[in-house]
């Protein structure tokens, strides 16, 4: 059986905004499932052009933070991509994390309570027509239940495969069972056959997330209390260039993709057998830049 091709995560840096999406309309000409764009670079904006210059391929936020603008900007922008895009818009939310806040100039509360209300202001909105599936970001239980309780999907980031079937068993029943209810993961990746070049960028890729506690203490509880102490170690005596050393191989190939594309194509399958429905590619390459990541990818998985 042929295998199921992933999303892509897109990224629309200046000078190169209109090449992504014409890269955008290439994956949906090869039959991706999906474009998901991150905060970075206004993605808002990103999808509002794929809204424009896409005709079948679902896209969407992944994901917009909840503190970057007003519920009522939110559902305004949210509801006029849905209905001009005939509803292949995915509006993905989270909280983000301390860096996107600062950036933002955002002063974030509790996490939990603060995306619950800002769904509920969301969906009580009137007067836009209809609005997208939401979409929420989670990576630990208690942040995935509440997607299972009020949202239309989940997605995560730099998740752990060997405990995504964990993760989604805090989801309702119905919803875990439910092709309707998305369930996404972003996952870093790099093509190349030289499988140490491709380890080494997928650990630059990872230093920043390395340094953000939530993400430490979801590692933790997937099992990686060792590399993950050694990580706090290093940041509180400031070795923070030591910070790739200390990601073992075992960790890196349960969150990201690496390596010629046989090796990508069997891992990548080992993601949908784990439970991702959609996972998403953040493409990496050792030689260049986005684009070319992307060409890597869509060269590794045309069969």
């Amino acid at each position: 059986m042929p295998l199921q091709l992933p999303a892509l995560c897109l990224i629309a840096t200046p000078g190169r905004r209109r090449a992504v999406i014409d890269t955008a309309r290439e994956a949906e000409r090869r039959g991706y499932q999906g474009i998901y764009v991150p905060s970075r670079f206004s993605n808002m904006s990103v999808c509002e052009a794929l809204a424009w210059n896409t005709e079948r391929i679902t896209f969407g936020t992944a994901i917009a933070p909840i503190y970057a603008r007003s519920v009522s900007d939110f559902a305004e922008a949210t509801a006029f991509m849905h209905e001009v895009s005939g509803g292949r818009f995915r509006f993905g939310i989270g909280v983000a994390h301390a860096p996107g806040h600062a950036r933002m100039e955002a002063k974030a509360g509790k996490p939990l309570t603060d995306t619950r209300v800002f769904v509920e202001k969301f969906r009580a909105q009137q007067g836009q027509g209809p609005q997208p599936p939401v979409i929420i970001a989670a990576l630990r239980r208690k942040m995935v239940a509440l997607a299972g309780e009020i949202g239309d999907g989940v997605v995560f980031a730099n998740a752990c495969r060997s405990t995504m079937g964990a993760s989604l068993a805090h989801l309702p029943p119905a919803k875990r069972t439910d092709p309707a209810f998305f369930v996404g993961c972003m996952i870093p990746t790099c093509v190349s056959d030289d499988i140490e070049a491709a380890k080494a960028v997928n650990r630059r890729t990872l230093v920043n997330y390395l340094q953000l506690p939530n993400y430490r203490n979801y590692w933790k509880e997937s099992g990686y209390v060792e590399e993950m102490t050694a990580v706090e170690r290093a940041i509180a005596e400031q070795r923070t260039d030591e910070l790739p050393k200390l990601m073992s191989d075992k960790w890196l190939g349960d969150v990201t993709l690496f390596g010629p594309a046989a090796r990508v194509r069997e891992e990548l399958a080992a993601w949908y057998a784990a439970g991702v429905r959609t996972p998403i590619i953040v493409a990496s390459s050792a030689t260049g830049h986005q684009l070319q990541a992307i060409n890597e990818v869509f060269s590794a998985l045309t069969t």
